[in-house]
């Protein structure tokens, strides 16, 4: 018996000195990194990362980024990506570590990461052991995950706040619960900034190929502005950014038949409120029309999910609602009486493809809309990969007619209904590359090349911007906790302006525009011994 303990107890030795070690190594990759992004929120947080990512790479800093959404991805400096390795598919927190060190081993700027935990208690240890963030993102609050951070949205906030920085600044676009986030923040000695979607032209949303938020390019310019990038260079970093596999889209498709189809792949929304925002500005652009057509996708571990999408029917007011997935009947039965007659149950996860692919062409109009909702896995992906098969619309885009304003017969309802007990297995596996249409859409972009930066000196590192001074090796970063507040444009709670860094003074000083609050301080110099240097982080170690 006394052996067992002996070797129970020498294995315990053995384990936390290994994680000392493991510590260690973690934070001195950490310290490799000068400023580190940590994006947190509900919505929205891997377009947010690229467009972070984006813009401080138009400012000439080197940025390494790493999105957890519909696809994981690392992204290297020059914006060329790949998929995030994870062993049996499951993802886990801890991987973050070997991301810090691969990005480390570009001796980056800046670190722009996307926060994967969803347990208060997970996104505490990812902030705090984990990721160390300098600067902190919380987009938005929304209706999602309430079972772990819930029940309600005030609950939701108190625990997405959790990421905050201590002593740090945060960054958020979040207007209804900013009182909320500025309490948290103020607990933690951390300076909120929010970033005002209003500030954000409409011609300059316009100059993206794809369909954001004013909301997310407003942080994205906001943290450029922190680290000393004006607005016009970050602007133009967020252009040349590839979008996230998961960003709003509409693809124009011809049926067999020879109709017109526009569908929007709206499954990266996958709570109410993001959802009717995504729709609503699809029909207020125009991108698509009525006749409008919802397909929802039903989940059997998402019974809740699939009831909220079934709820706001309503307001959507579509012509026809097809149902695919497992159950039907949990969407179906949340739809309100009034509107249950236009529900199709094309549902059953062993119904044949063709089989509901075609019954849901031959329904629609001559030239309609389509908008998918709920969750994408399942038949979700056969329904893309369907319709992706589907020869393009290259015809002129003319206005659609108007929806005549009495509706006609209301769809019957298909009463059939298959019930399988069969279990959910995903379909994505999220270490394959990028579908191919996805890669032919944005094959003709050429990837972004950083331009070559004049000599750097002791002096001044960066060409364009004035070096941050410091007070000792502990302070790597400098920065004013000063700020005056500032009325929103909403009539809501007055909320602070961004920061501004005082000028520098002294011989170092010269006509140059103020450095932001966290620009980096002296850039590692590259080690003479090559063998050193990690040429390929892609490859596995």
């Amino acid at each position: 018996m006394f052996f067992l303990y002996t070797v129970l107890l020498v294995g315990c030795a053995i384990l936390l000195v290994a994680g000392v070690v493991e510590q260690r190594r973690h934070f001195t990759s950490l310290d490799h990194i000068p400023t580190r992004v940590l994006v947190n929120g509900i919505r929205g947080k891997s377009s947010i990362t690229r467009l972070c990512a984006g813009a401080l790479r138009g400012g000439d800093l080197v940025t390494v980024a790493k999105t957890t959404g519909t696809a994981a991805r690392f992204i290297h400096p020059d914006a060329t990506e790949e998929p995030v390795y994870r062993k049996f598919g499951i993802a886990n927190v801890v991987e973050q570590i070997g991301i810090v060190r691969r990005a480390a081993a570009y001796k980056p700027d800046a670190l722009v990461i996307e926060c994967m935990a969803v347990m208060p208690a997970l996104q505490e240890i990812n902030q705090s052991k984990l990721i160390r963030s300098t600067i902190g993102v919380l987009c938005n609050v929304r209706e999602d995950h309430l079972a772990e951070m819930g029940p309600t949205l005030d609950d939701v906030a108190r625990s997405l706040s959790r990421s905050m920085p201590e002593d740090g600044i945060c960054v958020t676009a979040e207007k209804d619960r900013f009182h909320i986030l500025q309490e948290e923040a103020d607990s933690r000695n951390c300076k909120l900034v929010y970033a005002d979607p209003e500030t954000v032209t409409d011609e300059e949303l316009r100059g993206f190929s794809w369909f954001t938020f004013k909301e997310n390019v407003a942080i994205a310019l906001a943290v450029a502005e922190l680290l000393g990038v004006d607005r016009e260079t970050a602007l133009q970093g967020m252009y040349d950014a590839p979008p996230d596999p998961g960003v709003l889209s509409v693809e124009r498709y011809l049926t067999p038949e020879g109709k017109k189809l526009r569908f929007a792949n709206v499954f990266a929304a996958n709570d109410p409120e993001s959802t009717l925002m995504n729709i609503n500005q699809l029909l207020d652009l125009g991108a698509i029309h009525r006749p409008l057509n919802v397909v929802i996708n039903c989940r059997p571990d998402r019974v809740e999910r699939n009831g909220q999408m079934g709820e706001i029917i309503p307001d959507l007011d579509p012509e026809r609602v097809f149902v695919i997935g497992h159950p039907a009947k949990s969407a179906i039965d949340a739809i309100p009486a009034e509107f249950r007659s236009r529900a199709v149950d094309l549902g059953g996860d062993k119904r044949d493809p063709e089989e509901f692919m075609g019954r849901m062409l031959d329904m629609l109009g001559a030239d309609s809309s389509m908008v998918a909702i709920g969750n994408i896995h399942g038949q979700g992906e056969i329904l893309l990969e369907h319709l992706a098969e589907l020869p393009p619309d290259e015809s002129a885009d003319e206005p659609a007619a108007a929806a005549p304003a009495g509706r006609t017969e209301a769809a019957p309802a298909v009463v059939e209904h298959v019930e399988t007990m069969q279990l959910y297995v995903p379909r994505i596996d999220p270490y394959q590359r990028y579908p191919e249409a996805y890669e032919a859409r944005y094959a003709h972009q050429q990837p972004y090349v950083p331009q070559i930066p004049v000599q750097r000196d002791a002096v001044h590192p960066h060409p364009h911007r004035d070096p941050v001074p410091r007070a000792g090796d502990d302070q790597p970063y400098a920065y004013d906790t000063g700020t005056e507040p500032r009325p929103t444009q909403h009539g809501g709670p007055a909320a602070p302006a961004l920061p501004q860094a005082p000028a520098d003074s002294g011989p170092a000083a010269g006509p140059h525009r103020p450095r932001g609050l966290f620009e980096p301080r002296l850039p590692p110099q590259p080690s003479a011994d090559d063998s050193q240097q990690w040429h390929s982080p892609g490859e596995q170690r």
